[in-house]
């Protein structure tokens, strides 16, 4: 496990992202959301799909605008921060897309696809020094440096995958952002992926943002985990806490439903969650996941749920923990 320093690298408070849809209707992407990432740990972001986890993550690093609260990265506010001043942030705040085949632009080789974050920030003073900067940063990624001048099609998913780890860590970023990096990859690639994502974040000692949704995958690679539900965070923990003492009962239902690799296990009556998610056009009243929760109330539905800290960095948002 990475040894998380006390500084706080990245915060949010009361972040809020919403679309406009059509007939005047407002999605509910991240719903008022607090969260800090400590320099040098792996955050986890887990939570069904469409809960806004994506939607979280760019909106921390400002690929998408945010519509209230606040961001604040090495202790300086970047919420509003026009283009030009956000620039040189930027290099310090780098992603690994989720699909190794779209990430990746077909009409650059390898080469032009990774050199392109340095010549954007002008990092190296000639071709020369470009191409044995793209060498090095293959060589570090595995990818062979005689496929310098191929093309995305050429490569399987896990080698595109590699490419665009080499394209994020280009710029010795300080904080890396993975969304679901290893989703679209074989199982049998998704080992060599991950261990090469944890080797990276020793190495430069990064600090990292992990969204996923296959707690297995998340246990392997985190620190801390942040569940999500409907854009709200509902519970966070160090992972060892979180998955021996999970608080939340949709974190309960999410660690319930990882499969057991022990066969006695296998046929064990599981809690699986009822009814469907609500519309994040319409988000209902109270707590977000009253409607699905067995154990909601007449309080449940009414007020929602301030996060409240339970010792040890364990926090949840439940009326009943």
């Amino acid at each position: 496990m990475a040894q998380a320093g006390n500084d706080i690298l990245l915060r949010t408070e009361q972040l809020t992202k919403f679309f406009k849809v059509k007939n005047r209707q407002v999605v509910h992407a991240v719903n008022k959301v607090d969260l800090e990432l400590r320099t040098g740990e792996t955050v986890a972001l887990v939570g069904e799909s469409g809960c806004g986890k994506s939607t979280l993550a760019r909106t921390m690093i400002r690929l998408l605008p945010a519509d209230g609260g606040h961001i604040f990265f090495k202790g300086r506010e970047i919420t509003r921060l026009r283009e030009s001043e956000l620039r040189p942030i930027r290099k310090d705040m780098q992603m690994v897309f989720q699909d190794p085949y779209a990430s990746l632009n077909p009409r650059m080789d390898v080469r032009s696809i990774i050199a392109e974050p340095l010549t954007t920030h002008h990092i190296c003073r000639n071709k020369e020094e470009t191409t044995e900067k793209v060498l090095s940063l293959m060589e570090r990624v595995g990818v062979p440096g005689e496929f310098l001048n191929r093309y995305p099609h050429q490569f399987s998913g896990g080698q595109r995958q590699r490419i665009g780890i080499a394209r994020a860590i280009a710029l010795d970023p300080k904080l890396l952002v993975c969304d679901e990096p290893v989703s679209a990859l074989d199982v049998s690639v998704q080992s060599q992926i991950l261990n090469l994502l944890k080797k990276l974040q020793k190495e430069m000692a990064l600090t990292t943002l992990f969204i996923g949704h296959d707690l297995s995958v998340i246990n392997f690679i985190a620190d801390r985990v942040v569940v999500m539900f409907l854009g709200a965070v509902c519970e966070s923990a160090e992972k060892e806490e979180l998955y021996r003492n999970p608080k939340h009962p949709y974190t309960r239902f999410l660690l319930d439903a990882i499969p057991s690799p022990d066969p006695h296990l296998r046929s064990r009556e599981r809690s699986v969650i009822k009814g469907e998610i609500p519309s994040p056009v319409n988000l209902p009243e109270g707590c977000f996941f009253h409607t699905r929760c067995p154990y909601a109330t007449e309080e449940c539905a009414k007020r929602r749920p301030e996060m409240q800290d339970l010792g040890g960095g364990h926090k949840v948002a439940c009326h009943h923990c």
